[in-house]
């Protein structure tokens, strides 16, 4: 699984841990887990975080996610955490 920073228009950043892969939606971007070993977005999927896609300025693998030897500093980023949909 890997991180994601997020960095938005307003120019906040915000940390996507646990996740496999992402893809926009019409008006959002969605980051997914998948929990299989293929990575792959399917009905299986878990979402854990959106954003609309319109704010998005970009979106990148953070350190711990395999991008070893980034030298690069980096502003705090607010960390997303999952979110449970429940319907009544």
């Amino acid at each position: 699984m890997a991180t994601y920073e997020v960095h938005l228009r307003d120019g906040s950043t915000h940390q996507v841990d646990g996740v496999d892969a992402y893809q926009p939606e019409r008006t959002m971007t969605t980051f997914f887990r998948s929990n299989n070993s293929r990575r792959a977005i399917d009905c299986w999927s878990e979402r854990v975080a959106s954003f609309r896609t319109d704010e998005l300025l970009v979106i990148r693998a953070a350190e711990g996610a395999g991008s070893a030897g980034r030298t690069e500093p980096t502003a705090p980023a607010a960390r997303v955490e999952p979110v449970v949909l429940v319907s009544a």
